[in-house]
């Protein structure tokens, strides 16, 4: 494998912040049965969907009796903006205190959410909430969904690898369960109210002069599917956001992830065979079996995503950032190991970074 590089960054800390309403998924699948009705043509195929996402528990934003009167866009969007504040708080306050840094240490801050809009962006909110440094270099992203932890993350690297100084932020909040469409009978959306929950996570990477220990990041690679943007993303009217969702992304992403990751370890000599720890996000079964049937590994090599899909459902942007916590908190692997992030999400697109703990 090629030298380590001298100016590449580490991550210093990963913290996750949940919602305080959490409920199993029988819970949730029965309120959503009251509310629909006589509108569901066939109530036993949502509890069908539901058994099958993987999902045990989720956090949601508000106590699940609030979400059967639906609202106008506007006010939920308005909520939206509240809880993903407090979320967003919550997460980077953990971040810092795991890294023993103050708020006086961070210099930029990357930013991603595709379940609600603001202007000025939740991160600015977040400089006067939490009495950020005025030279905070802000870069918040809307519309990456899935992919956007693992995004932000590979540009904030990216970043540091100039700026060896500094401290950086990546911050990704999601309050999936704003988004349920009252009205919607697709499977899609019958899906996504049973794979889809509320959370935030936050993680600091530092530059290569500044003396705090982590898994080094000595790689990333962004992955463009041209004229795939039709599989994944919203469709967003006076309603809201309508989930658009189509059945082919296993196949994509099975026929595709192989080479992608292949083509992006060779740039560094290395092999699938030598990542120790595959760092992958929660996208629903049907997306983990395509990514472990295309990459060659086993269930096992991929035991923290499984475990968080069951203990939160898909964070959308935060969920490969959960995994990385469950890996470096419940699973650090052994110094000198290998491992590789990874998530993919609308565009179609993928982002992959290799790390040595």
């Amino acid at each position: 494998m090629q030298a380590l590089r001298p100016s590449a960054p580490r991550i210093a800390s990963v913290a996750t912040s949940l919602p305080p309403h959490r409920y199993v998924q029988n819970e949730i699948l029965d309120q959503l049965s009251r509310t629909w009705g006589a509108r569901l043509e066939n109530p036993a195929s949502l509890a069908r969907l539901h058994a099958r996402v993987g999902v045990a528990n989720r956090s949601l934003v508000m106590p699940l009796e609030e979400y059967h009167v639906a609202q106008p866009w506007g006010i939920t969007n308005d909520r939206w903006i509240d809880e993903a504040q407090n979320l967003a708080e919550n997460a980077l306050t953990a971040a810092l205190a795991r890294a023993e840094l103050d708020t006086a240490a961070i210099s930029a801050l990357y930013f991603t959410s595709v379940t609600g809009i603001c202007s000025p962006s939740i991160d600015a909110r977040l400089m006067n909430r939490m009495r950020l440094p005025a030279g905070v270099k802000r870069m918040p992203s809307f519309g990456l969904g899935c992919v956007g932890g693992a995004a932000c993350l590979a540009r904030a690297a990216d970043y540091l690898l100039g700026h060896p100084r500094d401290v950086a932020v990546v911050l990704a909040v999601e309050i999936c369960s704003l988004t349920i469409q009252q009205d919607d009978m697709s499977v899609a959306n019958l899906i996504s109210t049973g794979l889809f929950g509320d959370g935030a996570a936050a993680v600091l990477l530092v530059g290569a002069e500044v003396e705090i220990a982590g898994p080094t990041v000595l790689a990333t690679r962004s992955v463009f599917y041209p004229d795939s943007e039709k599989v994944m993303g919203w469709d967003i009217s006076e309603k809201g956001f309508t989930i658009r969702l189509s059945p082919g992304v296993p196949d994509l992403i099975r026929t595709r992830i192989r080479n992608d990751v292949d083509a992006f370890l060779a740039e560094s000599d290395v092999a699938r065979s030598d990542i120790d720890q595959w760092v992958l996000h929660t996208g629903g079964p049907s997306v983990l079996e395509a990514m472990a049937e295309g990459l060659e590994i086993t269930r096992d090599q991929m035991a923290a995503s499984w475990e968080c899909l069951r203990e939160m459902g898909n964070l959308s942007s935060a969920s490969v950032l959960a995994v990385l916590e469950k890996i470096v908190v419940e699973r650090r692997p052994e110094p000198g190991s290998l491992g590789l992030i990874g998530a993919m999400g609308p565009g179609f697109c993928a982002e992959f970074l290799l790390v040595r703990w």
